[in-house]
């Protein structure tokens, strides 16, 4: 599996591009604002899902272009089911000086806590990691770990926003990533990826 990652719109948030060995099909992750550099990128490819980590504006910004032009389903946890129509909830109409409102259709697929998904040939692991927001999820696929805005290098996600509680990202985290192994890489919604054992040694927050 091939790993591509773009540093999407003014918040510089993560989107990850995976494609089979043949490079004929992909699944996008966290498609986020001004997504024309990925759009570029998936030229032919045949999309399997896009799969969010969490609801907030800078990481849908791409999903109705995408999911339109290429005819592919959205994933996203049942907690957050109601914001992509909901640009107050996404939080693209609390700061409009960023983009202004949001607004797509629901996600046709809900992701749950222990689901597996296959893509690519690959199984990925759901993992409910809420804390920066109620339906924060975690993919899990091999080695590698996409989390969104839980666990960053040296640092973990913000939980002032709607429906964040720092008790629950703390939960997230220790009860459930600092359960893997510690070789497992960390692809964060923002900034460098990471490992499990280098922030269970290092990241001051925790």
């Amino acid at each position: 599996m091939n790993i591509e990652v773009m540093a999407l719109g003014p918040l510089q948030t993560n989107a990850y591009l995976l494609t089979d060995p043949d490079r004929t099909k992909a699944v996008v992750i966290d498609p986020g604002m001004n997504p024309e550099q990925l759009i570029r990128k998936l030229g032919d490819l045949e999309v399997e899902a896009i799969l969010l980590t969490h609801a907030h504006f800078d990481h849908i910004g791409g999903v109705d272009e995408i999911r339109k032009l290429k005819q592919c389903p959205v994933y996203l946890h049942d907690a957050e089911a109601d914001w992509l129509t909901n640009p107050m909830k996404n939080g693209s109409a609390r700061w409009p000086e960023i983009g202004g409102p949001i607004v797509t259709d629901p996600a046709e697929i809900a992701l749950d806590d222990g689901q597996k998904l296959e893509f690519l040939g690959h199984t990925f692991q759901v993992l409910h990691t809420p804390g920066h927001s109620p339906g924060s999820v975690s993919f899990l696929v091999g080695g590698h770990l996409f989390g969104g805005d839980v666990l960053f290098r040296l640092s973990v996600g913000r939980t002032d926003l709607p429906g964040g509680s720092w008790n629950d990202l703390m939960d997230s985290i220790h009860s459930k990533l600092f359960e893997l192994d510690d070789a497992i890489q960390v692809y964060p919604g923002h900034g460098p990826k990471t490992t499990i054992g280098y922030e269970k040694e290092n990241n001051p927050y925790l």
